[in-house]
């Protein structure tokens, strides 16, 4: 116990005696350090924000923001962290910190620790530089970055109930650059803290992180009640507000089988441990259905800590990522101490948050085939534009030859116990012309695929309604040509 530590703002600190289930937020205010806050404590608010040092591509280390409260402490077993204290002092404020109180960023300062440290993530992001073409309000042309390259989506997972965005926004647009004696900006060119095998008894609870994929699966296999738990983004919600406990915990977020990225001529191999952040960069836009859907996934704090795998494993039939998987035809690997199979998602999935996948198993990576299809796109209806649950998720993936269908997948969600295929809707579309006539009568059809039901997001009547409209949008965003069989890009 004594071995197990956590560099906080560049002091080691012990976790000796922490219960299990203690989650990384309640360990640092409970150790002095009480900038970070609780304010939803379901990843949604941003207020309990703290930079972690995460492994960036290059080798050295890049200052990730994330959810201190979904993060279990013990996760960060030899792992280095930098919270709103470790950045400044009051007679030394970080630049961040200085621009903020500058402009008026901070209000009832609740929130204000949590956006200095989503804010410093930016700050120090590697390739952040100077934009062209600076609008008269000191914004790039998009207005979503400044012309010091700040990307404001940065910010999308923290809220200020004051509603003072504009400051923040104001003190984002006006950070220079770092400068070279910057300490942390200098810790980049250094790795990050590698994984560090960990195994805790305490009060009737284990926490596992093993040292290899063959030793979690043999866990697995022997601990009938092991829960394994990857970015703990669904996982910590359950630990937070519904008071869930696990007799074993399986930590498999940095297994190095687990997080593989490789791109075949015939297929890409997605590592079930890799974040969604890490898929984004990693894929760099070669899979543009899920270079559209990704930004749209919760916010960079929650992108930052859930993983591909994590995401399908629990299985919830309104998540954003299974529709656009089912589109691309995804595959799932699964692995046991036995061997691995592969299944297609099409039907891994046999009722609410249940699945093929046996309990000794863990999903090791999704595959997508290759070559992808020529139209795809993704549509999100929810209350909000980011960081939002969708009402209803549907993702396109449509071949067209000479004017004629020749292929069509369509995946959904919010609309049944589990992701769905839209079946019906896709034999009606193949073979037939990509005209209006086609669509509205396949839109029909896809209004009536699934069984949704009406809760507080939205009504049966309403979902039903945003599928039919979903394929219409398609059709009327589709570049010209597409009727006549003209090749096109397409953007959708």
């Amino acid at each position: 116990m004594d071995d197990i530590v956590v560099t906080v703002n560049g002091l080691r600190r012990t976790l000796d005696g922490v219960p299990v289930h203690t989650t990384a937020l309640d360990w640092l205010r409970a150790t002095g350090l009480p900038g970070s806050k609780e304010g939803c404590a379901e990843g949604e608010c941003g207020a309990c924000a703290v930079l972690l040092a995460t492994p960036a591509a290059d080798g050295g280390t890049a200052w990730t923001s994330v959810n201190s409260c979904l993060v279990p402490v013990y996760a960060l077993s030899g792992q280095e962290v930098i919270t709103a204290e470790g950045l400044g002092t009051p007679d030394a404020l970080h630049p961040v910190q200085a621009r903020l109180a500058e402009g008026g960023g901070s209000q009832c300062g609740y929130c204000t620790p949590g956006f200095v440290c989503s804010m410093a993530g930016e700050y120090y992001r590697a390739d952040r530089g100077p934009s062209d073409g600076p609008g008269d309000d000191g914004t790039a042309p998009d207005t979503e970055h400044g012309a010091n390259g700040f990307d404001l989506h940065a910010l999308s997972g923290n809220l200020c109930r004051c509603t003072g965005y504009r400051p923040i926004r104001d003190a984002a647009y006006a950070l220079g650059m770092p400068e070279a004696d910057d300490p942390l900006a200098a810790r980049r060119a250094h790795g990050a803290p590698a994984p560090v095998p960990t195994d805790v008894s305490l009060g009737g609870s284990r926490f596992v992180r093993p040292a290899s994929l063959a030793a979690a699966l043999s866990l697995l296999r022997d601990e009938p009640h092991a829960r394994p738990v990857a970015g703990a983004t669904d996982w910590g919600v359950e630990v937070n507000l519904r008071g869930a406990r696990a007799p074993f915990v399986l930590a498999i977020d940095r297994l190095d089988e687990l997080r593989t990225l490789r791109i075949g001529a015939e297929s890409i191999e997605i590592g079930a441990a890799l974040t969604l952040s890490e898929v984004e960069r990693g894929l760099a836009g070669r899979v543009p259905l899920l270079a559209e859907l990704l930004p749209q996934f919760a916010s960079p704090l929650i992108r930052n800590r859930a993983t591909i795998g994590g995401n399908l494993g629990t299985g919830s039939p309104i998540g954003d990522l299974s529709p656009a998987l089912l589109a691309l035809d995804a595959r799932v690997v699964l692995a046991s101490a036995e061997g691995e199979r592969e299944v297609d998602l099409a039907v891994y999935y046999t009722g609410y948050r249940e699945s093929v996948r046996h309990r000794d198993e863990l999903i090791r990576a999704v595959r997508v085939p290759l070559p992808q299809a020529d139209l795809t796109a993704f549509h999100k209806v929810a209350k909000r534009r980011f960081d939002d649950i969708s009402s209803v998720a549907i993702a396109f993936a449509i071949d067209i030859r000479d004017g004629l269908v020749t292929g069509a997948r369509i995946g959904l969600g919010g609309v049944a116990a589990t992701p769905i295929r839209a079946y019906d809707t896709e034999r009606m579309l193949v073979g037939e012309a990509w005209n209006t006539a086609t669509i509205r009568a396949a839109a029909a059809v896809l209004g009536a695929e699934g069984s949704p039901l009406s809760d507080h997001r939205a009504s049966a009547e309403y979902r039903a309604l945003m599928l039919s409209h979903a394929l219409l949008k398609l059709h009327a965003a589709a570049p010209r040509g597409r009727e006549t069989g003209q090749p096109a890009e397409v953007s959708a």
